[in-house]
Formats: structure tokens, C-alpha cells, sequence
């Protein structure tokens, strides 16, 4: 009777690494956080600039802008594996401090005054909220590599993805409405009481048995802490280093960084393309965009990670890009069609769609591929690199649209995803695992 007590207080316990359930909702929660103020950052206010005649150039400059943070996470995660409360979890602490950064970041972007005929503040209070967002997102993805086993990988960056792709759509049909009915300054600092709930995810869940929730309260370090937390800058870096030169860790960054392109001229396109070319509202943008992701997320929640563990990484990534390939040149070579809506707002689901499950098999390929003595730094590298392409790929739609037709744009963004399916098919995960392997064993002899 004691035995099957303690087994079911273990069932139900809240530390990540003792329950997959838990494991699930909290990484979900958090990156739905992460969606948030992205649904406002990068698709509602883009889409409120281009209603109100703001030139392609100004609002890829905004994206290019608040992109930037996102670029330079590889800063942050060497901080993050060498410094921690570690009596609360090796990345727990940085989770809390992101996500508060990100409330408080988030409503000051609604004090910006005439934030229409003032960009340049518009654009350092996104950048806060980018900088904040990028701390919370290395912490969650260095603790989703330590925590989540291997056979959960797939099928947890399925949900967690999905969960973003939700709070992105949410916070983006609200936040446009409240934009409209409220106005920009009134609409924001509303919309952030709400996303301050988020903060009690971090705060309730912790890492393992034994640490504490506050630095305050009882607890302490769990072994597993001590054993893989680095006291040293060199052997971090040294590990890196030897990591990063692998074969397939320099294909996975060359072809993560061409999705990130990929992502970037999209997003960036989609809000120009549809207000001022077509002639929708923003209103009109911000409801199919919303329905779009949202209908992605269910999907890649479901679907997204069931489908890498069938088939696999590599062979999903493939597919997918091929399905983007022909789907960039279609819409650039059916010109004809682009006054029927409902033609639209099929090349809208479909690429929302691609873009979601190729970010759940991108994102399993990386932890993958991740040295768990160094996660949150080699896995932010590849984010970086792949933030990086984005915010390129950002900047540059103002330089395309000013030398080519909007039918030439589509055909010219299908290279980006050509290139990268090109590099995924170097890379093997048997052979870099056994690499990796070889550089533990020596580091305990």
C-alpha cells in the first residue's frame, strides 16, 4: 500500500524531468508566451503600418529592427550554461527573468507616442520586447533539451510549436481589434495583463526533485546539476568549437539559416502583398492570417511531431520543402487568380502550414544534434543563425520590391528553401551522435 502511495505521488508531482505530461504542458505554456507578443511584434503591427501607407521599406525596416535580438541569442546562451541560481534549476531562473522582462518590455511599447509618425520609437521599444523574448527563448530551449528524453523530442516540438502558432494567431486577430476599436496606445498595455499570466508557469514548475521555487524558499542543488554544469568559459567554448565543426552541425547551420530567410521574406511579404497590392484591409490580413496559424498549429500539435517519428527528420524536411518550392512557383506564375480571395487564402494556409511542420522538424533536428553539456548554446547557435536569416530575409523584401514584380519576388524567395533542402541531406545523426559520444568519454577520463 505505501509502494503504490508513493508511485502515485510520483505520477503527479510537479518536476519536469519526473512527469512527460507536465513536461508537455509547461513547454507548450511557455511557448505559447513566446507567440504572444510575436502575434503583435511581427504580424499586427506590420499590418497596422501598411494600412495606414507606410512604404514597404519602413515596415521591413521595423521587422529588420526588432529582429535583431533574435540574432544575437548566441550571445546569451554562454551566460545562461556557465551562470545560474543552480539550487532552482540550471535555466529555470533565466526562464523567469525573460518572461518578467517580457511583460514589462511588452506594455512600455504602448507609451511610445504617435508611434505612426514616430519609428524610430516604435522600433527600440519592439527591440526590448525581441531582447526579452530571445532570453526567455534560449532558457526554455536549453531546459527543453536537458529535460525532454529523446523519444519525446519529436512529438514535444510538435506541441510546443503548435502552441506558438496559436498565441501568435490569437494575440493577432485580438490585438489588431483592439488596435482598431482602441487605438495603438490603449490596445497594448490591455492586451499585457493578460499575457502577465504566463509568468506562473516558470514559477510553479520546477526541474527536479529537491531545488527550490524561489531563491528564498527550502531546497537545493540536485546532482545531475552539479555534475553537468560548467564552471569554465574555455571548456564551453572548447566544447562548442569541437561540436560546431562536425560535419552535419555546419550543414544543419547553413540550411537553417535559408529557412530562416525563408521565414523572414514571407512573413514580411504577406501583410505588403495582401494590403497593398490586393487591397485587403488590415482587419481582412489579421483574421486569414490568424485562422491560418491557428489551423497550423492544431495541425503541427497533432500531426507535426507524429509525422517525424514515422518518417523521420530528414526525409519530412524534404517533402516539405519540395511541397514550398511548388507552392512559391504556382502563386508567382498565376497572377490571374490573385483577385479571387479564396485563392488567396489557400496559398495563406498552405504556406503557414509547410512553415509550421518544417520549424517542428527543424527544431527536433537541432536538439538532436545538440551536446547536452552545452544545450542551451549550441541549440541557440542554430537559432541564431536561423533569427539571423530571418531578419536578412526581413530587410531585403524593401530591396526586391523596388527591382521586381511581385510574380518575379515569389519565384526568387523559392531559392531560399531550394538551398536549404540541399544541405539537410548531408547530415547524419548516427555519425555526429557517435562523435559526441567520443568527446564525453574523453571529458570523464
Amino acid at each position: 500500500m505505501k509502494i503504490r502511495n508513493t508511485q502515485v505521488k510520483k505520477q503527479y508531482n510537479l518536476f519536469l524531468t519526473e512527469n512527460p505530461i507536465l513536461r508537455y504542458i509547461n513547454f507548450s505554456l511557455l511557448y505559447m508566451a513566446q507567440g504572444a507578443p510575436e502575434g503583435i511584434t511581427f504580424y499586427a503591427i506590420p499590418a497596422w503600418l501598411a494600412i495606414n501607407n507606410k512604404t514597404p521599406m519602413e515596415i521591413a525596416s521595423f521587422l529588420a529592427v526588432i529582429g535583431i535580438p533574435w540574432s544575437f541569442k548566441i550571445l546569451i546562451a554562454p551566460l545562461m550554461d556557465r551562470f545560474t541560481i543552480l539550487s532552482m534549476g540550471r535555466k529555470r531562473p533565466w526562464v523567469i527573468f525573460g518572461q518578467f522582462g517580457l511583460i514589462i518590455s511588452f506594455i512600455s511599447i504602448g507609451f511610445v507616442p504617435d508611434p505612426l509618425n514616430n519609428l524610430d520609437g516604435l522600433m527600440l521599444a519592439g527591440f526590448f520586447i525581441s531582447f526579452f523574448g530571445a532570453f526567455q527563448d534560449v532558457a526554455t530551449d536549453g531546459m527543453a533539451v536537458e529535460v525532454i528524453p529523446e523519444n519525446e523530442q519529436a512529438r514535444a516540438n510538435g506541441l510546443m510549436w503548435g502552441s506558438k502558432t496559436i498565441g501568435v494567431s490569437a494575440t493577432l486577430v485580438i490585438g489588431t481589434a483592439l488596435i482598431n476599436s482602441l487605438g495603438f496606445s490603449t490596445a497594448i498595455p490591455f492586451m499585457s495583463v493578460a499575457f502577465a499570466f504566463f509568468i506562473l508557469v516558470p514559477i510553479l514548475f520546477r526541474e527536479r526533485p529537491g531545488e527550490k521555487l524561489m531563491p528564498w524558499t527550502k531546497g537545493k542543488v540536485s546532482e545531475y546539476s552539479k555534475s553537468v554544469q560548467l564552471k569554465s568559459w574555455i571548456k564551453i567554448f572548447k566544447d562548442l568549437f569541437k561540436v560546431i565543426i562536425l560535419p552535419s552541425s555546419i550543414f544543419m547551420a547553413i540550411g537553417i539559416c535559408f529557412n530562416g530567410m525563408l521565414n523572414g521574406l514571407v512573413d514580411t511579404l504577406l501583410p505588403i502583398y495582401t494590403i497593398q497590392e490586393l487591397g485587403w484591409s488590415n482587419t481582412s490580413y489579421s483574421e486569414i492570417y490568424s485562422i491560418t496559424t491557428l489551423i497550423s498549429g492544431i495541425f503541427g500539435m497533432f500531426a507535426g511531431g507524429a509525422l517525424v517519428d514515422f518518417f523521420g527528420e530528414k526525409k519530412m524536411i524534404t517533402i516539405y520543402f519540395i511541397l514550398t518550392i511548388s507552392l512559391l512557383a504556382i502563386i508567382g506564375m498565376s497572377s490571374a487568380l490573385w483577385g479571387y480571395n479564396q485563392y488567396i487564402f489557400g496559398f495563406i494556409l498552405l504556406a503557414t502550414l509547410l512553415a509550421t511542420f518544417l520549424s517542428i522538424a527543424f527544431f527536433s533536428s537541432a536538439m538532436k544534434l545538440s551536446y547536452k553539456t552545452i544545450a542551451a548554446t549550441q541549440f541557440t547557435l542554430y537559432m541564431a543563425i536561423s533569427n539571423s536569416g530571418r531578419a536578412y530575409g526581413s530587410g531585403l523584401v524593401g530591396t526586391l520590391k523596388e527591382s521586381f514584380s511581385w510574380e518575379q519576388i515569389f519565384l526568387l524567395i523559392a531559392i531560399a528553401p531550394f538551398i536549404s533542402m540541399i544541405m539537410i541531406q548531408f547530415i547524419n545523426f548516427i555519425k555526429h551522435k557517435q562523435s559526441v559520444k567520443k568527446f564525453s568519454l574523453r571529458s570523464i577520463t
